[in-house]
Parts: structure tokens; sequence; C-alpha cells
């Protein structure tokens, strides 16, 4: 697998060099990973809907837009540039209620969507390249965008009878959702089929901002998730990961108790979100009953991190209350999408760590992070709301 990422990047050199007048290109006879990105930036209900391709076609071209592969074979930052900034973004605005029509453009960017293998496509541009690449907490960059003049699909599109089924069957987005993700389907997948306006009732279709399905999708899960975790016993001991990934570092507490979840995300100078000589911080947080509003300090972060410990105790079949801390380092100097939070999250949760009591747990906790990250949690374990829950309230076990 190590050699795909060398051949790909090396493919990557070779266009380039040969598109060295990259902003005179009009004409592409490429395949998409398949990707499909709906822009956020323009005033709603129009977005900009464009369909992500290299510049030639790539027989390893989903490892464009795979961001699991990406993790579990350990790519650095630039690696992940790499790819991205040798994408063209070819697009193409629209209103999120045109999904519904039977409008050609829009019929190709959801057949892209929704295809399980990369799509050989002719694209034709109006104008010329704009290059660079847009800074965004939530979304994976991509580098070149043009608007689109003609497009044509030139291959047949594979489409899993599971997504027909949903797209065909009248019900909720949600219930899509839910049944693809118990259909072994990813957050990624899903978040790419939701954003295209495939899902849901025939009359709620809409187009929906990539970043947003992003969100949307970590949220939905979770939510599903949280159904049956509540109704888990507690986990037994007290539990610690830790781990890191593209300088994102995680510490993850479990306490044996009813669901609750808090996200610390501590920022350091020189990270991505940081250009500031201060350390910078943001947190949320959810109670057995959840949140009622968007989780607007940690923004993306927030259901992205949730997701995986959630996957988690579903596994164990326990639940626990949860508080998590993330460290952003210099090392994470390009911002690259909640995919890394995610990810970096269960890189984490392969490294567990068993405590008898609470104060073992919070002692173990500030050892670790002082010594494998240079950093005193202290400060923060004294703000946690959901530390403040567990010691104060009291337990039915306690009045028995």
């Amino acid at each position: 697998m190590e050699n795909i990422k060398f051949e790909v990047i090396k493919k990557i050199a070779e266009t380039n060099f040969k598109f060295r007048e990259l902003k005179n290109i009009s004409k592409l006879d490429s395949n998409s990973p398949p990707s499909v990105f709906i822009g956020s930036k323009l005033r709603y209900p129009l977005v900009n809907v464009g369909i992500l391709s290299p510049l030639e076609r790539d027989e390893d071209a989903w490892v464009y837009d795979d961001e699991k592969y990406w993790a579990d074979n350990n790519f650095e930052i630039n690696d992940v540039i790499r790819l991205r900034d040798s994408l063209l973004n070819s697009r193409f605005q629209s209103k999120v209620q045109d999904s519904r029509l039977n409008k050609k453009f829009i019929q190709i960017a959801q057949e892209i969507a929704v295809a399980s293998k990369p799509v050989d496509i002719e694209i034709e541009l109006k104008r010329r390249l704009n290059l660079g690449r847009k800074k965004d907490r939530v979304v994976t960059p991509h580098g070149m965008r043009a608007p689109l003049d003609k497009a044509k699909i030139t291959s047949n599109v594979k489409i899993h009878r599971k997504v027909d089924k949903v797209m065909n069957d009248e019900i909720k987005a949600s219930e899509g959702i839910e049944y693809l993700y118990k259909n072994d389907f990813n957050e990624y997948t899903l978040n790419k089929i939701l954003s295209v306006g495939v899902l849901g009732l025939k009359k709620n279709k809409r187009l929906v901002p990539t970043r947003w399905s992003i969100t949307a999708t970590d949220d939905t899960i979770g939510k599903n998730l949280l159904k049956q975790i509540r109704d888990y016993k507690w986990i037994e001991d007290y539990e610690l990961f830790f781990g890191e990934f593209m300088g994102n570092q995680y510490i993850i507490f479990l306490f044996p108790n009813v669901w609750s979840y808090e996200l610390f995300e501590i920022y350091f100078p020189g990270s991505s979100w940081n250009p500031s000589q201060e350390i910078k911080a943001s947190t949320d947080f959810e109670s057995y009953e959840g949140r009622k509003n968007y989780a607007s300090n940690t923004v993306g972060g927030y259901y992205a991190a949730r997701l995986p410990i959630l996957e988690y105790l579903n596994n164990v079949k326990r639940q626990a209350s949860v508080l998590a801390i993330r460290l952003e380092t210099p090392s994470y100097w390009a911002a690259l999408g909640v995919w890394v939070v995610r990810e970096s999250v269960r890189k984490a949760l392969k490294k567990k760590m068993e405590f008898a009591s609470k104060e073992e747990l919070i002692d173990g906790a500030k050892k670790i992070s002082k010594i494998k990250y240079g950093f005193d949690c202290s400060q923060i374990l004294q703000k946690s709301r959901l530390l403040e829950m567990i010691r104060t309230q009291k337990n039915l076990v306690e009045w028995f």
C-alpha cells in the first residue's frame, strides 16, 4: 500500500510538470475519486457545486479523497496537501432546492457523489483556473477552482444497491443515514451522499453544503448510537486513552457514570488556528440528555471527536462520562478538516490504561500529559463542568 502513496505523489509531480501553464487548461479527460464539493460561501440558498478531479485520469484516483486510508497509512500533512492541491474543483452555481429538478449538471454531480468507484469524466471550463487553498475548520482543502462549462460522464457509474434503495425510499434523511451506517457505510461516504440532496423525503430533498453535511452526519450517527448507549451499564473501571496524529494529541478520560461528554481544545501558538503568541482554548459540553443547540465553540471538532468515542462505547456495550482534551500543537501547521480529529481520536482509543479510582485516573492523566506531551492539564481539570458534576452529584447508590 505504501507504494500507492509513492506512485500517486510521483504522478502528481509529473502532471504538474506537464501542465506548468496551469492557468491555460480548458479541457480535461479525467476521473473523480468520486468526490463532489458543495460550497457554503454564497448567499444561501445559492451554493457552488463542484466536481473534484485530478488534472488527468488516474487509476488510483480514489486515494485523493480517502481520509480513512490516509490515517491508516500515517500520511503526513504534506502528503495530504499535495494530493488535495492537485485536485481541480470544476464548479457551477445552483439553488439548494435544484437537487429535486432534472438539471444536467446536478444529475452529474449526484451520480458522481453516490458512485462506489471512481467515475470517468470529460470537463470543459469556462474560464482560467483559480489557484490557492482556502482554510476551513471542518472541510478537507482542495487546490484549484474554475467555472464549469460542459461535463460528461464517460464510464458506467457503479452505485451500491443499498444506496440506490435509500435514494428511492420515501424516508427521512436521518433514517437513510442510520440504515446505511448499520450496513457498514462509513461517515465519509455518508456525508458525501447527504450533501448532494438525494436523501430524505421527496419534498425535503436539497443540496447541503459539505461543511454542514460533515457535521450533520457525525451528529446523526452519534445520536443514533446514544439511543442504545444510554441503556447500557456503566463501565467498570476508570479508563484513560491517549494518542496523537499529525500534531493533534488527545487525552480521553472515561468515568463509570451516566453518559455526558465534554471537550476541551487547546491551541498552542503556531498551530493551524492560532497564529498568536498565547495559548488559546475552547470548550463545549453535553449532559445525559444531549445538546439542544450547535457546539459553537469547538464547532465540527466536537461531533467528530464524539463519534469514535460513541462507537467505542457501543462496541463494549457500556456507558460512561467522557472528558476529552485535544492539544493542537505547532506540528499541526495546516488545517486539513475535522477528519483529522476523528482519526486522531480513533488512534488514541487504541491505547488504554485502567485505574481503580477517579483520583488514580486523574493523577495518571496528569503524569502522562506532562511526560508525553509536556503539558500540565491541572487547570483544565479545575474548569471541567463534567468533573464538577461527578463531584457534586449524589448517586442513588449513596442514598441507600
